[in-house]
């Protein structure tokens, strides 16, 4: 499955957004990134640390460029510039949110390009892959693993059954 499909579904189960955000806002994550981890677990795929610093410098490309640019303005745009102006700020609000949608997903587009196809073990315990995936990832991106936070985002992919794998 593509990781844009993946992600949009997998996103949408019950408490990974949440997981998400939390991560995103609290300890400063990469969503996108976060998500790539997981569904390399699930493609039967090892993130090993230069894969990761790889992931996580093309992700601080497009999210310092352009992704965080974008949710700053939107996040701006919920409250008024002037008196009297929702009729005018809320659509453009709505623009620039699905703007920020596709600088994410075209994030994504590019990072599903790396990493190579290896022969999946049957036995592998997508689970534990995912697990060691997201943490060097997150180490990757910012030099913390917010343990407590991945366990969340690993116990809603679990509920939600997403942990498997999609060879």
């Amino acid at each position: 499955m593509k990781f844009w499909d993946w992600a949009v579904k997998t996103y949408g189960g019950e408490g990974v957004a949440e997981a998400c955000l939390n991560l995103q806002d609290e300890d400063g994550q990469n969503v996108p990134l976060l998500l790539w981890a997981v569904w390399m677990a699930c493609s039967g795929r090892e993130v090993n640390a230069a894969l990761a610093a790889e992931s996580a410098a093309l992700a601080r490309n497009w999210s310092d460029e352009l992704i965080a640019p974008l949710r700053h303005l939107r996040r701006r745009l919920k409250t008024a510039v002037s008196m009297d102006d929702e009729a005018l700020r809320l659509p453009l609000r709505e623009k620039i949110k699905a703007v920020e949608l596709e600088a994410e997903r075209a994030l994504m587009v590019k990072l599903s390009g790396l990493g190579v196809v290896p022969d999946f073990d049957e036995n592998q315990d997508v689970k534990s892959v995912s697990a060691a995936n997201l943490q060097a990832v997150s180490h990757a991106w910012n030099g913390c693993v917010p343990g407590s936070g991945l366990s969340r985002l690993s116990e809603a992919l679990s509920d939600g059954r997403f942990l498997r794998y999609k060879g």
